[in-house]
């Protein structure tokens, strides 16, 4: 008996004991946020850091704006019009964000929080016709908003918070190790709890990497998008089409010198026999 109500005690003490090492654990890990914003020369684009340990674990810069249709009484106070607010994510903003091994998660509020943006970033490997393949990609938008805020909307018939979310999102997708950049804009769509409403999240100027930063303060190689990709050929082709036509020219001309040359320096023999009797 007495082995027995010493052991009990004991394996109270070990399940405290790992509590109290998990505890420690979570603040020694501690993560602090950065509001970069002020350092960007686009003042529509924010940049946002998240440190863990002392160390970069994400790092995102981005201009974000989202377009929310919501309804407003007519004239005739029976029928509903539906109106749009163009919301910008403005500079100042607050942030809150952690990083995981395979989730990292940013979450930006603005406007006394009226306001709120949460990005959800998953790493994960796939088999491939060329072997295991770790891509990290966005997988969830969430955008909270409140349309009793006078600045963006005016009268809304529903005014009060909404949720307005992502479904099967997989977009931004990279490998592992890089950094996403696309300086064109992209349209993610979200699924209001406002009336079923749809509302659109326009990214643009997008340098994200929330996995794997090797420098503090520093992405990684990128990874750019198809449409910029794109978009630089179509600059450059014309350029490299003018190099090859030049080159072309410059061929050409070479050719007719040396063969005009060639020509002008051989004896022209003469056709007319009595032409004979004056050679030599």
């Amino acid at each position: 008996m007495d082995l027995r109500g010493r052991a009990v005690p004991s394996v109270g003490r070990l399940r405290v004991l790992l509590m109290l090492f998990h505890t420690m654990a979570q603040i020694m890990a501690e993560q602090e946020v950065e509001n970069l914003s002020g350092l960007s020369t686009n003042p529509e684009k924010d940049i946002f850091v998240v440190r863990e340990n002392g160390t970069t674990c994400l790092m995102a810069e981005f201009a974000a704006k989202f377009i929310v249709p919501y309804d407003v009484w007519a004239s005739n106070y029976v029928d509903l019009i539906t109106e749009q607010a163009d919301i910008a994510l403005t500079r100042g903003a607050e942030v809150k964000g952690r990083c995981g091994h395979s989730e990292s998660e940013l979450q930006v509020f603005w406007v006394d929080r009226a306001y709120a943006l949460k990005m959800l970033f998953v790493k994960e490997s796939h088999n491939t016709s060329k072997g295991p393949e770790t891509t990290w990609r966005l997988s969830k938008v969430q955008f909270v908003y409140d349309s009793s805020e006078k600045t963006h909307f005016k009268d809304a018939v529903s005014a009060g918070k909404h949720t307005a979310n992502s479904h099967h999102l997989s977009a931004l997708v990279t490998p592992a190790g890089k950094s996403y950049e696309c300086q064109a804009q992209q349209t993610i769509s979200l699924a209001s709890s406002d009336l079923q409403k749809t509302v659109t999240m326009i990214l643009s100027a997008v340098h994200i990497q929330p996995f794997d930063i090797i420098s503090d303060f520093v992405f990684s190689e990128e990874h750019k998008c198809p449409v910029d990709e794109r978009e630089q050929l179509e600059e450059t082709l014309p350029l490299i089409l003018g190099l090859i036509l030049g080159l072309v020219i410059v061929v050409t001309l070479a050719i007719y010198h040396v063969h005009h040359k060639m020509t002008a320096n051989q004896v022209q023999i003469p056709r007319d026999r009595s032409q004979y009797k004056h050679m030599g």
